[in-house]
């Protein structure tokens, strides 16, 4: 060896040795080292403050991947690991941080290939996920027997293989024709000169079939293949045979014969959502035999306060919880907000428990929003099922955890926690990944719309035998979000084809020409959506179910902007559509001007007009010299001002004494909204009625509640900074306090769960991005117990990007519609709504569109926290 080569390799072996040093010592160690009790003693086992499953490996430096790369890493190991159940390969990657290598290597040692739903057998040497971890639909029928040798047969020189399956929901072995279909490809560019590469077997037979028949929509479904390549494709229409087909292919220069095997890929999740859409028509003849049968309830637990009584139909509600159960089958329970969800989840909890079928404690997790709104109304509504709250400081959660490690979740029916605290921690998580539980409940439940998310990876390990969730819009946005529940509920029942659910539902972002054969296309998907749904999923909308409940009036104001205002946004609209580059580049550039444009369309205080550079230069200086201000370089604190709006630089101020910076009261209420509250609040104040007004940004509720102080009307807030413990007690005070006037909240904190019936209008300031967080918040007053009638405000700002965003909703609110309904509808287009809304207000040609779409695709596909 080389001395060059010598000093290359030696610190790579001297690192793995030293590392398999390390691991011997800690090894022996554990194995020589034992714990002496005192007489009389009992161990404590407690729960080590870690996030591993006693692995003994070193730990590795974090990478930061965007959602793009965890994507391509994931499908890179689901292509090659296919025997491997889905959520076992996304759990390999998050434990060895997505490094593809080790989470190979951890998925071969701790995890058995998913061979059938009733298949969690291991030798000693290996961890297998236990029966608990993944929620499986037992078939009614007896168990089929063992599987039967592998058959091997051969077809265009390629052997596939053809194991009998165990049975599951019915499915006998539907999966063998699609694993044939899948393995071998239809071509093949080393065997292209052989004569037997051009026969035509049953796989070619149907990629052929589609090259020739399929309309210009579904071949742009295929991998890779553009409108522009699909128009060229029916230009050379019709292929005569397969060699025909191949040939024209390979001589056109925009074309390439690997089509055909991305189109035999596509064929094949075709197939197997095919599959999937038969395994719910039994399901669904399965749960309406057992209805037809008596499988239900008639009448309410008896341990349910005999104060309440359930509604008609949240009694069918419970019927459908139990029969569920007894098919050992998770849903979703979707009815729409106001409902009554909760009260139906604690009428099944109180059935299992008079019936003694819980098997352990339940975990409900819920938005911290509706943490003691839950608790309140578990006891009121069943006092006997003992609830704990998983709830506190680190301090106080870790000595709860002592506990739970010693004794295991006994002494209570329902463990209580948040969203936020139940996989706050690795400790958090270990313990909800380790300790049994019978039922989870997932309260607004549409958090879980993103499969690539954090989030949903940490609460899928949940260690529960069933779960149910609560959601009052399972449809936000598209139909993949509907598909990211459904998996989630059911993760064994979809099993291997989650990534073909995703890919076929995922909508294409291919274009604007409206005709006939996309609109078929769409009603094709929707259709698709509902069949696999149907067995999961229960949804009643309260026009519905609720005759007596008064009417809900919904009025979209559109007010002009005062005059300074429209000046205002004019010049930024000219700014930007005369720099069309700069919105085109960066990452986050679009999503920024878009912000902006929002701000100025709803008051100029959001924005920085009235303290120009000079005055920001003497505020810097004067800070600099305040004890309560923490850096006393004044460039440095005009650097940090010069990025604020008008009123943050005069909260800054206000915050540290500089009580001699003002802001006019005129300039405070001039906006185009605050104008029309001019005239429609006192008229309001007059008739007798109370008001919530929601906003998205809480820098407009500080806006919002200076003008209120101005015009003397009085009012409570509630935002995403308000004490958890403190919610409650301001909702109550608020349905009890007459005096109180108006109620600010923040759409996304206040816009969830919370009952505020004591209002009956709703004043939408500035409207969501996500229509459905907008349903949620008008819900918070038009709900079961609301005795008035509702009305609904929604302020649109004219000729603003609001127009816009209120025309996107409008689509998306079609699309839920057209789920929902028992008619034919068709799905909304996918153009990402930044984009599109960026092209609409600034006028951009469809290049500039394009590169303005790649630069934000990261910026709209980020994991929330």
């Amino acid at each position: 060896m080389s001395e060059a080569e010598a000093v290359t390799s030696a610190p790579k072996t001297s690192i793995s040795d030293l590392r398999q040093f390390r691991i011997n010592k800690n090894l022996a160690a554990a194995a020589t080292s034992k714990t002496v009790l005192l007489p009389g003693k009992k161990r404590i086992q407690v729960m080590p403050d870690s996030d591993s499953d006693a692995d003994i490996t070193p730990k590795k430096i974090k990478i930061e991947l965007s959602v793009e790369e965890k994507e391509e890493r994931f499908l890179a190991i689901a292509k090659i690991a296919t025997d491997y159940d889905t959520m076992d390969i996304q759990d390999s990657l998050v434990r060895s941080n997505w490094v593809i290598d080790d989470a190979m290597k951890y998925l071969k040692d701790r995890r058995m290939p998913k061979r059938g739903p009733d298949s969690f057998q291991g030798s000693n040497n290996k961890v297998v996920v236990p029966p608990s971890a993944i929620i499986t639909v037992r078939a009614t029928a007896p168990a089929k027997p063992a599987a039967a040798p592998a058959k091997t047969t051969a077809t265009n020189g390629t052997i596939k293989s053809r194991t009998k399956k165990s049975s599951s929901y019915g499915s006998d072995d539907e999966d063998s024709g699609d694993q044939a279909f899948a393995k071998g490809q239809v071509y093949d560019s080393d065997d292209s000169d052989t004569e037997a590469s051009h026969e035509m077997t049953g796989q070619r037979k149907k990629v052929f079939e589609f090259m020739n028949t399929a309309t210009p929509m579904e071949l742009q479904t295929v991998k890779n293949l553009s409108e522009k390549k699909a128009s060229i494709i029916l230009e050379l229409r019709p292929f005569k045979d397969w060699t025909d087909l191949c040939q024209k292919l390979e001589s056109n220069k925009a074309l390439s014969a690997e089509l055909l095997n991305h189109t035999q890929e596509l064929l094949n999740k075709q197939n197997n959502v095919a599959n999937i859409l038969t395994k719910c028509n039994k399901l669904v003849q399965r749960l309406e035999t057992a209805i037809e049968a008596g499988a239900g309830i008639v009448e309410q637990p008896k341990i349910l306060n005999k104060k309440f009584k359930l509604a008609d139909y949240q009694l069918i509600g419970l019927n459908w919880l139990t029969v569920m159960h007894k098919q050992q089958m998770n849903g979703i329970l979707a009815d729409e907000m106001g409902l009554g969800k909760t009260i139906q989840v604690i009428a099944f909890l109180a059935y299992l428990k008079e019936n003694n079928l819980a098997k352990a404690a339940h975990l409900i997790v819920v938005p911290s929003s509706t943490l003691d709104n839950w608790a309140a109304e578990l006891s009121r509504w069943c006092p006997s099922l003992v609830v704990e709250r998983y709830h506190g400081s680190q301090e106080e959660r870790k000595r709860m955890r002592i506990r739970f490690a010693k004794e295991g979740f006994t002494g209570f029916d329902i463990l209580l926690t948040t969203y936020h605290i139940v996989a706050s921690t690795p400790e958090e998580r270990k313990m909800f990944r380790v300790c049994k539980l019978h039922y989870v409940i997932f309260d607004e439940a549409h958090m879980l719309k993103n499969m690539t998310t954090q989030r949903y990876a940490n609460l899928i390990t949940i260690n529960a035998e069933m779960r149910i969730l609560l959601t009052g819009t399972p449809l936000q946005n598209n139909l993949l979000e509907l598909m990211s529940l459904l998996c989630f509920v059911m993760p064994s029942f979809f099993g291997k084809n989650v990534e073909d659910i995703k890919s076929l539902f995922a909508k294409k972002n291919k274009a604007e020409n409206g005709n006939e054969e996309v609109s078929q296309f769409q009603e094709t998907q929707v259709e698709r959506a509902k069949r696999i749904m149907k067995p999961f999923v229960l949804r009643r909308l309260k026009k519905d179910v609720l005759g007596n409940l008064p009417k809900k009036h919904t009025q979209v104001e559109k007010v002009p902007m005062s005059e300074i205002q429209k000046r205002y946004y004019n010049d930024l609209v000219e700014y930007y559509s005369n720099n069309k580059g700069e919105i085109c580049s960066g990452d986050r550039a679009g999503v920024t001007i878009m912000v902006e444009m929002r701000k100025l369309a709803n008051h100029p205080l959001l924005a920085r007009y009235f303290f120009d550079d000079a005055k920001l230069r003497e505020f810097s200086k004067r800070l600099a010299t305040v004890p309560t201000y923490k850096k006393s370089n004044p460039q440095y604190i005009f650097e940090e001002m010069a990025v604020m709006s008008d009123f943050q630089v005069w909260q800054l101020c206000h915050k540290h004494e500089l009580l001699d910076v003002k802001i006019p009261e005129d300039l405070i209420c001039d906006s185009g909204k605050f104008q029309f509250l001019d005239s429609l609040l006192p008229k309001l104040k007059a008739e007798g009625h109370r008001v919530l007004i929601f906003s998205q940004f809480t820098m407009m509720l500080d806006v919002v509640e200076k003008y209120l102080d101005i015009r003397k009307h009085g009012y409570c807030r509630l935002d995403g900074s308000t004490a958890v413990e403190e919610r409650q007690d301001m909702i109550n005070d608020f349905n009890t306090d007459s005096g109180i006037f108006i109620f600010l909240l923040s759409t996304k904190a206040g816009g969830v769960g919370i009952n505020l019936t004591a209002a009956d209008t709703c004043i939408i300031h500035d409207i969501d991005f996500n229509p459905y967080n907008d349903k949620q918040a008008e819900d918070r007053c038009h709900r079961m117990g609301q005795t008035r009638p509702v009305t609904i405000y929604r302020l649109i700002s004219e000729s603003t990007i609001e127009e816009g965003m209120l025309l996107v909703a409008e689509e998306k609110l079609k699309l839920e519609q057209d789920i929902t309904s028992n008619e034919k509808g068709g799905e909304v287009q996918e153009t990402k709504c930044v984009v599109r809304l960026l092209t609409m207000a600034l006028g951009l040609d469809k290049d500039e569109e394009e590169q303005l779409n790649k630069s934000i695709n990261n910026s709209l596909t980020s994991p929330s926290k």
